[in-house]
């Protein structure tokens, strides 16, 4: 895709899903990533499903030595999604007054995807970063989760206004994860997926391997 395809578009919806029934695991049981410390009560980021893991695994194996991926957040359950999307939209709502709610919508999901079709909910988005081997975060421009009006718009992968060394890290991110089969979501550097509807459109694939799902019980 040449052009950014918000989340929030027809086209992404309409992608259908054909389960393929793979598991979540736990990207800590991968010794060779790096996870961020996460609050207690939400254990559940750190999981994705099996195919994610083995692609992010792959793609720390293609990274120059001495950087790490780090993984910030993976799944996220339905109910926070929702949260989250709808936080966003207000807060869009009460400082834009004048805009109907089909553009407020739209504007929300260039950061957080409507939870109908959110590729967290279904265990198939990470958000994560670069660090050096000792787990320092590496220069990328701006914060993990920096909203376009907060980041002027440096969150966008393509944005121009950050500086040589984080266009380059950028880069070898985006270079090993699209080599591992992962597609990025243009207006956040840190985004990446793999079998979801997004993924599935960007790529041409008749149907998103992975739909919303649920950790089970005794996780």
């Amino acid at each position: 895709m040449s052009e950014i395809i918000l989340m929030s578009d027809a086209r992404v919806a309409a992608v259908p899903v054909r389960e393929c029934g793979e598991s979540l695991v736990d990207v800590r049981r991968a010794p060779s990533l790096l996870t961020a410390v996460r609050p207690e009560d939400e254990p559940a980021a750190y999981f994705v499903r099996e195919g994610v893991l083995e692609r992010l695994v792959k793609a720390q194996a293609s990274l120059p030595g001495g950087v790490r991926l780090l993984l910030v957040e993976g799944y996220r359950p339905l109910s926070l999604q929702r949260r989250y999307f709808e936080g966003y939209a207000d807060q869009l709502r009460t400082e834009n007054p004048g805009w109907p709610d089909e553009r407020v919508v739209t504007a929300a999901s260039r950061f957080v995807s409507p939870p109908e079709i959110a590729p967290h909910s279904a265990g198939a988005a990470v958000d994560l970063t670069l660090a050096d081997a000792d787990g320092r975060e590496l220069d990328l421009g701006t914060p993990i989760d920096a909203s376009p009006e907060e980041s002027v718009g440096a969150c966008y992968t393509a944005a121009g206004n950050i500086g040589d060394e984080a266009r380059g890290n950028r880069e070898i991110l985006a270079e090993v994860l699209t080599a591992a089969g992962l597609v990025n979501y243009p207006t956040e550097w840190w985004h990446w997926s793999y079998g979801d509807r997004y993924w599935a459109l960007a790529g041409g694939t008749a149907a998103a391997l992975y739909g919303p799902c649920a950790l089970p019980a005794a996780t």
